[in-house]
């Protein structure tokens, strides 16, 4: 389960008295976007609305509303030097006392979004993969480490699905729509039949593995012989995390291809809904 989520439903089982703040609508350019919430008790927060002044007047709001002393349950704000914020755009805010039902709407809210989750799957879990898995712990998408060794698994952050198998080219038949797939394995010739069955499917967000120029001119041979032709190959991310830092340690390039990954997930969300 995502960290994120785990310590959300920490505050609602600590907190019992709390309300939820809610963008209902954001008009031009906001800090976060409509249905980002967090929840706000007499001595404490979770989450963000975007920051700034705009989310300290929701909190105030809230904290009335606890009190008793306002009845005020929607704000609509514009983010402009009238409150310190140069965003230029307009938010309405709701408030909703967190009762018992809005607690279970909350919860339900938060399954569905993370049914919704794209998912990213880590084939390999060593130092990388390790690290990846790290990286990707606080982001919005549901991570899956699959691996043949059950040492290195068992490292693998805990934020991760473990699935120990012995053939992990097998999975990829069952991978959702719109996943990234990585590759990290420990050995160049499972690498190689991981992309070949990832690149076979044409509706996977990314492609990417670990390695080198050397890595991607001898992957590119041997799919050639196995009959891939240059479009298929080109759909392969090698090596991932770019060339914008020349930083090899593993925590580097896991951020970089976290960031990579997001990016790939976005564009092919915006192409199918074009």
């Amino acid at each position: 389960m995502n960290f994120a989520i785990d310590s959300l439903e920490a505050f609602l089982e600590r907190e019992y008295r709390l309300v939820i703040v809610e963008i209902v609508e954001a008009m031009g350019s906001t800090p976060r976007e409509a249905g980002a919430f967090m929840l706000v008790s007499p001595t404490d927060t979770h989450g963000t609305i975007g920051g700034g002044q705009m989310e300290h007047l929701a909190i105030d709001n809230a904290r009335a509303l606890l009190a008793g002393v306002t009845d005020r349950f929607e704000m609509d704000i514009p983010l402009g030097p009238d409150i310190g914020q140069c965003c230029g755009g307009r938010v309405v805010i709701g408030f909703r006392i967190g009762d018992d039902g809005e607690r279970d709407r909350l919860q339900e809210q938060l399954r569905t979004r993370v049914a919704a989750m794209p998912e990213v799957w880590l084939f390999g879990a060593g130092h990388v993969g390790r690290a990846l898995g790290d990286a990707l712990l606080l982001l919005p998408v549901k991570t899956y480490a699959v691996e043949t060794r059950k040492s290195e698994l068992d490292q693998m952050s805990a934020g991760a699905s473990h699935r120990l198998v012995a053939m992990p080219e097998s999975i990829i038949k069952d991978i959702s729509p719109g996943s990234a797939v990585v590759i990290l394995t420990h050995d160049h010739a499972l690498d190689f039949l991981i992309a070949r069955q990832a690149l076979q499917r044409d509706d996977l967000a990314y492609v990417g593995m670990i390695g080198s120029k050397t890595k991607r001119a001898t992957f590119a041979s041997w799919a050639r012989r196995e009959g891939f032709g240059d479009a298929l190959i080109d759909r392969l991310v090698l090596p991932i995390g770019g060339k914008a830092v020349e930083d090899k340690r593993p925590a580097v390039i896991a951020a970089m291809t976290a960031a990579e990954i997001l990016m790939a997930i976005a564009a092919y969300r915006v192409k199918s809904e074009s």
